[in-house]
């Protein structure tokens, strides 16, 4: 997969994308990523890629001119989906993760200032993507929380294959707990069944477990999510038990 930043800072990809598994991804060469200075692209000798808004307000804009020839230059080397990352696009979730996931080259622009100036927009971005309800002073935490969220669900990224259709939202449950050794800690054990060796008992308690921490903190998952007749039995054994 290949996966292009637009950026007035591109320093701050190198140290994430230098180490854990995106490092490894692209060691391994399933990950090709680069980074391009959206300054780069302006023509005038200060380098200017921002102006004032016009009708006034607060804050810079990104100026059209100078990040549409940007787009437009890193796509002559192969067409991407470009993707703005913003507060006004749609929220990202594991679902929407791995969408992009299954296309060969994604295209990021991370904004700055107030925004970037609405014909640029409608112009060169294919879509516009937020990580969450709140305000970031740019888009590059945003970026780089897409690409983490995109490439482990490429095959071969992650170590323990599969281990990504089991993470939380995967299923569009959350996951129940997990333990390790030691057997005991400060009194605190392990539930009986994990070490029971009984594989069938061990998925139906891992499911149940998953289904009881949805109910008790996103209840509202539960509408969307795929359940078996057993499924609803337990939610209904759940509840009952509430309102003893």
């Amino acid at each position: 997969m290949k996966i292009d930043a637009l950026t007035l800072f591109p320093d701050m990809f190198d140290a994430v994308m230098s180490e854990s598994m995106m490092w490894k991804a692209r060691e391994k060469g399933l990950l090709d990523f680069r980074v391009h200075d959206i300054r780069d692209y302006a023509e005038d000798k200060h380098r200017k890629v921002d102006d004032s808004p016009y009708g006034g307000g607060g804050g810079m804009l990104l100026k059209p001119d100078v990040l549409v020839r940007a787009i437009e230059a890193v796509k002559a080397e192969g067409d991407a989906l470009v993707i703005l990352l913003s507060p006004q696009g749609r929220v990202l979730t594991h679902q929407l993760a791995d969408e992009l996931a299954q296309r060969s080259r994604l295209l990021l622009v991370c904004g700055r200032y107030e925004g970037v100036d609405e014909r640029a927009i409608e112009l060169a971005i294919d879509d516009e993507i937020s990580i969450g309800d709140y305000v970031l002073t740019g888009g590059e935490l945003a970026a780089l929380v897409l690409i983490d969220a995109v490439v482990r669900l490429i095959p071969g990224v992650l170590g323990a294959e599969g281990a990504q259709h089991r993470d939380s939202h995967a299923d569009g449950l959350l996951e129940g707990p997990h333990y390790t050794r030691p057997p005991d800690y400060r009194g605190l054990g392990v539930p009986a069944v994990l070490t029971s060796g009984h594989h069938a008992e061990v998925d139906r308690w891992r499911r149940q477990q998953a289904l009881k921490r949805t109910w008790e903190r996103r209840p509202e998952l539960l509408a969307a999510a795929a359940l078996s007749e057993e499924d609803r039995v337990y939610l209904e054994q759940l509840k009952a038990e509430s309102s003893d």
